[in-house]
C-alpha cells in the first residue's frame, strides 16, 4: 500500500486545496477553469515523469545498476517510434493525447459532483463509508485495469489500440502513457466507479492521481532507485516489466489483488514461470487449431 498510495492521496488532497475552483464555477462548463486545470495537469506531469527520467535515463546517475534491460531506450533508433525516437514518441503522445484525456475526464467528474447528478458524501456525515473507499482506490485500480488489459490484448484491439503501448518494450518512464487515445479514454475511465460507488470528488481525484502519477514505477525500467550509496528503494516494477518483455502475463502488474495468480497468467521471472507460460501458449494454439 505504502509509499506511492498515499503520496498519491496526499497529492489530491493538496490539488484540491489549490486547484480545484469554487463549486459554483465548476458547476458550468468555462473554458478559465478548464484550461486553467489541463494547463496544470500537463506541468505536474512533466514534473513527476522527468524527475524519474533525468536521474536514470538523462544523466544516468546509477548507469544501469538494478535495470532490467541493460540497455537504455536512447541507444536505439527504431521507425515504429515518432521521430526514430522511444522517449519522444512516448512523451509527445503522454502530454498530446494523453494529459488531455485525463483532464477531460476529471473535468466531466467534478462537474457532475457539483450539480448533485452523482451523490457527493462529505466526510462529516459518512466517514467510515469513505474511509472504505479511499482505502478501495487501489483495489479499483486494479481491478478496471486487469479487465481492460485483457480486453484490449484481443488481437483485434490489440493490433489497433494496445500495439502502441507495446512498442516499448523497453520501457521507460514516458512509456507510462504512452499509448493510443481509446486507451487512455479506457485507462483513466478507472474514475468512472465513483459514478457507480457512492463517493466523494477528491476520493475521485486521488484514483485519477493513482492512474495518471502512479503508472510511472512500474514502468521505470529499474528494479531499484539508488538514493546514496548504501540505500536503495523498491520499485516494484518487475511483474509489469515482464509484461512488456511477453507480453502475454502479469495484465495486472504488481498490484494489491493478484489477479494473475488467479487466473493463470502470472510469471515471476523464473524457469519455471517460463515453462508454464509456453505450456499455457501451446494449449491456446491447439484450441484454436480445433
Amino acid at each position: 500500500f505504502l509509499p506511492y498510495n498515499f503520496l498519491f492521496m496526499i497529492s489530491a488532497v493538496i490539488y484540491w486545496y489549490t486547484v480545484i475552483p469554487p463549486v459554483d464555477q465548476l458547476k458550468i462548463f468555462s473554458a478559465d477553469w478548464m484550461l486553467k486545470m489541463l494547463f496544470i495537469n500537463l506541468i505536474l506531469t512533466f514534473i513527476w515523469y522527468q524527475s524519474w527520467e533525468i536521474p536514470l535515463y538523462i544523466s544516468r546517475k546509477q548507469g544501469n545498476r538494478f535495470k532490467y534491460n541493460h540497455k537504455f531506450p536512447q541507444e536505439q533508433k527504431l521507425r515504429v517510434f515518432w521521430f526514430s525516437n522511444q522517449t519522444l514518441d512516448n512523451m509527445t503522445r503522454s502530454m498530446l493525447f494523453g494529459v488531455p484525456i485525463w483532464s477531460a475526464l476529471q473535468i466531466i467528474m467534478l462537474w457532475t459532483f457539483a450539480n448533485a447528478h452523482i451523490p457527493w458524501l462529505s466526510f462529516y456525515t459518512d466517514p467510515f463509508w469513505l474511509v472504505f473507499m479511499t482505502l478501495l482506490v487501489p483495489v479499483i485500480h486494479d481491478f478496471h485495469f486487469y479487465c481492460i488489459h485483457r480486453f484490449i490484448h484481443i488481437p483485434f484491439f490489440y493490433k489497433w489500440i494496445h500495439s502502441v503501448h507495446h512498442k516499448s518494450v523497453n520501457p521507460s518512464p514516458w512509456s507510462s502513457l504512452s499509448m493510443h487515445p481509446v486507451e487512455h479514454l479506457l485507462y483513466f475511465g478507472t474514475v468512472f466507479w465513483h459514478f457507480i460507488l457512492p463517493s466523494n470528488p477528491v476520493i475521485a481525484l486521488y484514483q485519477l492521481h493513482f492512474a495518471g502519477f502512479g503508472a510511472v514505477p512500474g514502468h521505470v525500467g529499474f528494479d531499484k532507485v539508488e538514493l546514496s550509496n548504501k540505500a536503495t528503494f523498491d520499485t516494484h516494477a518487475y511483474m509489469h516489466y515482464l509484461h512488456h518483455k511477453y507480453f502475454n502475463v502479469n495484465y495486472g502488474g504488481d498490484g494489491l489483488v493478484p489477479f494473475d495468480r488467479f487466473f493463470g497468467t502470472y510469471h515471476d521471472g523464473s524457469k519455471e514461470a517460463d515453462e508454464n507460460m509456453r505450456r499455457r501458449l501451446s494449449r491456446k494454439k491447439t484450441d484454436k487449431a480445433f
